[in-house]
């Protein structure tokens, strides 16, 4: 654990590296156990480059909740080849058929508690069983400035209370520009047919990093 002095030291550090540097910086604190976390959305084969250049081994932590789109699994299964991704893949206890049967379609944008339960049972719960049992100590994100208001208030570095570790975001201050430079960069795919049905649109949060998602039960 960091204390708030050194996380804000630590950013302060950070904030001028390269994201290859952060991720070296972040497993050299690990003592081997780091993670990365993916949805396989827009931009995230540089997280998952970034990561394996550095812990070609390193834990991917993947919930599948069943409602991906077709583009995204095929991205998906295309990352795990092209760079060879010890993926752990988790699942929800409940299938999207059974889901969908006994509590209806997923819920539209506006049904803000629909969407929370949603989350939490397809979303939240399958994340929590995963960090549990992959126990990490660095645990690396796709977190960007410019993604939403909530990600604007964040940084590079902070401890993760919900799951007692230091989250890294390599990529924090990264515009789509540099995102889109990397990829060409290092030969990446990218996809766009991706949408999460526990968000339901760009400028709210799954659970995963905001405060709502720290309850009991998801």
């Amino acid at each position: 654990m960091m204390t708030p002095h050194q996380i804000t030291n630590a950013n302060a550090e950070l904030r001028n590296q390269t994201p290859l540097e952060i991720v070296r910086w972040a497993v050299a604190r690990a003592h081997g156990r780091a993670v990365v976390s993916t949805n396989f959305r827009p931009y995230e084969a540089v997280l998952l480059h970034l990561c394996t250049q550095v812990k070609p081994d390193i834990p991917v932590l993947w919930v599948d909740h069943g409602y991906n789109r077709p583009a995204t699994y095929k991205h998906a299964e295309q990352l795990r080849k092209l760079l060879r991704l010890n993926l752990k893949t988790y699942l929800p206890r409940i299938t999207p058929a059974h889901r969908d049967a006994v509590h209806g379609p997923v819920p539209a944008a506006d049904d803000e508690d629909g969407l929370k339960q949603f989350s939490a049972m397809m979303k939240l719960e399958p994340f929590q069983r995963g960090m549990k049992e992959l126990a990490p100590i660095v645990w690396f994100t796709g977190l960007r400035k410019v993604q939403n208001p909530n990600r604007a208030g964040l940084d590079i570095v902070s401890q993760d209370a919900k799951f007692g570790t230091l989250k890294v975001s390599p990529a924090f201050y990264w515009s789509d520009g540099e995102m889109e430079a990397y990829l060409k960069q290092h030969d990446l795919p990218n996809e766009w047919d991706y949408f999460d049905p526990a968000k339901a649109d760009e400028k709210r949060e799954c659970g995963l990093h905001a405060a709502w998602g720290y309850g009991d039960g998801v």
